[in-house]
């Protein structure tokens, strides 16, 4: 019978399920390959069920969530839904709900594929960004007084504890310690005006170091890491930070890593469910034209494998979309790859097979 594993999948909005659809497509055929089986539950939460029900994420369905091996989704996000109701309801409940604490996010530039940045190439952009995933200023601590008058107050408050901090930190050393390349680990954040959380971290994460002595420390503010990753993108291997920089700082490393097309992440709860997924919107105006790149979506779906032991079929897949990249594909933005979404997600395993 081979090795078997529960994948819920929450196609989500827009163009979500035409991309999970071909990181399926690729996950079928490497399993095969590797002598494993998927066995996939769908769940219709986005914004079509919300708008029919009412419902955003029931209680019951995430009581399923927690016996799957992992989640994989498309994206969240539709026109007609006001933001945040389907990103809070969803996204976030399911990270808090599910305690995925570690967001993680390679910024790995490929051969073939543009970088808006001028002398760099794959061996200088090659990084990867941890993020706190469940505290922060993401928690929704805080409120109005006076909301809708002259005087009106709004309240954002950043919650930090030393058990969320240690532990997204522990799990950096330990990470860059298996990375095993330039084993140096940064801390992003922003001592010199966050006096009380960046403290904390920093305090944190001097005091983590003694027991990676192997591991070289590094530290640079938010807006210095900014700078950096444009300028010297490879003086970084691997960086740690809070939740709100780490959500700013990927989204740059994805620019320049060629784009949203190809930038994928997973949420991480390394003893329970972890859900991955493609950095990219849901791209409504795109819907059914075939022409959105699932190549974040793909890559995605390699981390997921590697996540749940498959690490030799991740690797393939991540091959396969290395000559895609190469050989074939023209460009990462939609309608310009020279090919369909389903014929990028065709090609892909017509090299896993090859």
């Amino acid at each position: 019978m081979g090795r078997t594993y529960k994948i819920a999948t929450i196609p989500g909005d827009g163009t979500g399920p035409e991309v999970l659809a071909e990181g399926i497509k690729v996950i079928d055929a490497v399993s095969k390959k590797f002598g494993f089986n998927i066995n996939y539950t769908t769940y219709d939460l986005g914004g079509e069920r919300y708008l029919k029900t009412g419902e955003v994420l029931p209680d019951s369905t995430l009581k399923e969530l927690k016996t799957y091996d992992a989640i994989y989704l498309g994206a969240i996000g539709h026109p007609d839904v006001k933001p945040g109701i389907l990103e809070k309801g969803i996204l976030l409940r399911i990270r808090f709900e599910l305690d995925q604490y570690i967001n993680l996010r390679p910024v790995k530039l490929y051969e073939g594929v543009e970088t808006p940045l001028k002398n760099k190439g794959p061996e200088e952009i090659d990084f990867v960004v941890i993020r706190e995933n469940t505290e922060g200023l993401y928690t929704g601590a805080g409120g109005f007084l006076k909301k809708g008058t002259k005087d009106e107050v709004a309240i954002q408050e950043s919650i930090n504890t030393r058990k969320g901090v240690e532990r997204c930190i522990r799990f950096a050393f330990e990470f860059t310690r298996k990375r095993n390349k330039q084993k140096k680990l940064t801390l992003c954040a922003k001592t010199n005006v966050l006096t009380y959380a960046s403290d904390l971290w920093a305090r944190t994460f001097y005091e983590v170091a003694k027991e990676y002595p192997d591991i070289k420390t590094d530290y640079a503010h938010v807006d210095a890491t900014c700078m950096w990753m444009v300028k010297n993108p490879e003086w970084f291997d691997v960086i740690v930070t809070d939740n709100l920089f780490g959500d700013i700082i990927t989204d740059l490393g994805a620019i320049i890593q060629g784009g949203l097309g190809i930038a994928a992440g997973g949420n991480l709860n390394p003893e329970g469910v972890s859900m991955f997924e493609p950095m990219g919107g849901s791209a409504p105006k795109y819907t059914g034209k075939n022409v959105i790149n699932p190549l974040a979506a793909i890559m995605a779906g390699s981390m997921m494998l590697d996540f749940i032991g498959e690490k030799d079929a991740a690797i393939e897949i991540e091959n396969a979309v290395k000559k895609a990249l190469k050989n074939d594909i023209k460009s990462l933005d939609a309608g310009k790859m020279g090919m369909g979404t389903k014929e990028v997600g065709d090609l892909i395993v017509r090299y896993i097979k090859e």
